[in-house]
């Protein structure tokens, strides 16, 4: 994997304590108070044992952890009665068939992120597609989102090859890539399901055709993004840069928007119990505003954030999905992931 893209120490970690930091603003003319503590679980250690540590001094867990250890977490006996926090993992099948009561996930779903960039695919009428698609297990899952997303929106692909390319591609990009995309023949666009950036930076302006390359790499669409600046997300940049001495990422925003949540809750509930604010954050009447336009809610049938998309690339926002002319019948944020109907998540209702 290349290292142009170091992961930071603090990952999601700066998001959480930016919104501690906005909760504790507000809770000061309310004589509330919030305290923020954190775990790190490195390889190899034991991340239920973390979990069971954290939840005998809370019952609210943000947690950052792939959706296996996800899982594992809220099935614990100590978690029954917890409210958790999804703040990394868009599997679907977090919202799906296994999904869980205790956890509500304020992280797009890999769906979400998909469907997002299969309206940009129709609005453009790009519909002649290819993929490639990486063998790391968030690769496939973004692959599989992609595929039923297309489907969704009536595209399909007319193409698709797996990278299994383990040569420096920094030296051989510029002859490797060419003769790998040869096969695709023509088409309107490629798409990259490289979640883990090992190799998409190097496909763009290495195609055999000169097409747009839209997915992990290229046109992305994101929970979050350091170019956006409408809505008044510039001031939370601002604050968020000024704390934390970097920009802010998708990751940073899911975190902080799970801590605002319970402190959006605590203000209008003015109670701090697992069962009260749960039932409040999963009502008609909570909404938060999160500096995208219009405010954010959860789903009832599989405790989803509903959020618009940003489609951008690394220098600008293009769109913001939902996109217009992409309608619901109730809320056209719930064209982006599963909607109630195709949810088989049963435990939330």
């Amino acid at each position: 994997m290349s290292n142009l893209d170091p992961v930071p120490e603090d990952n999601g970690l700066a998001g959480a304590n930016a919104g501690l930091k906005d909760n504790q603003t507000t809770g000061k003319f309310l004589g509330q108070t919030y305290e923020l503590l954190s775990a790190q679980v490195l390889m190899g250690e034991d991340t239920l044992e973390a979990a069971r540590m954290m939840l005998a001094v809370t019952p609210y867990l943000v947690v950052d952890a792939s959706a296996d250890n996800l899982r594992a977490i809220a099935d614990l006996p100590e978690a029954a009665e917890a409210l958790i926090f999804n703040t990394s993992a868009g599997d679907l099948s977090l919202r799906d068939g296994e999904c869980r009561a205790n956890v509500l996930h304020t992280i797009t779903s890999d769906m979400m992120r998909t469907d997002a960039l299969a309206q940009v695919l129709v609005k453009k009428r790009w519909d002649d597609l290819v993929m490639i698609t990486g063998s790391h297990p968030a690769d496939q899952s973004y692959a599989a989102a992609m595929r039923r997303s297309l489907a969704k929106f009536g595209l399909s692909l007319q193409g698709e090859k797996e990278w299994l390319f383990d040569a420096d591609m920094r030296r051989n990009a510029a002859q490797e890539v060419p003769l790998f995309t040869h096969a695709f023949g023509d088409y309107d666009a490629l798409i990259l399901a490289d979640e883990v950036h090992d190799f998409g930076r190097y496909v763009l302006y290495n195609t055999w055709q000169a097409r747009p390359v839209v997915g992990s790499e290229g046109l992305s669409a994101l929970g979050w993004s350091e170019v956006i600046e409408q809505w008044g997300a510039a001031q939370l940049q601002s604050r968020f840069e000024e704390q934390s001495g970097r920009r802010m990422n998708a990751q940073d925003y899911a975190a902080w928007a799970a801590v605002r949540t319970l402190g959006e809750a605590v203000t209008r509930t003015n109670a701090d119990d697992v069962q009260s604010l749960r039932t409040y954050i999963l009502s008609d009447d909570f909404e938060l505003a999160g500096f995208k336009g219009r405010p954010l809610t959860y789903r009832r049938w599989n405790g989803q954030l509903r959020q618009p998309v940003a489609l951008a690339h690394p220098r600008a926002l293009v769109a913001q999905a939902p996109l217009e002319g992409f309608l619901h019948q109730t809320n056209e944020l719930d064209s982006l992931g599963l909607d109630r109907p195709e949810s088989t998540c049963e435990v939330f209702e």
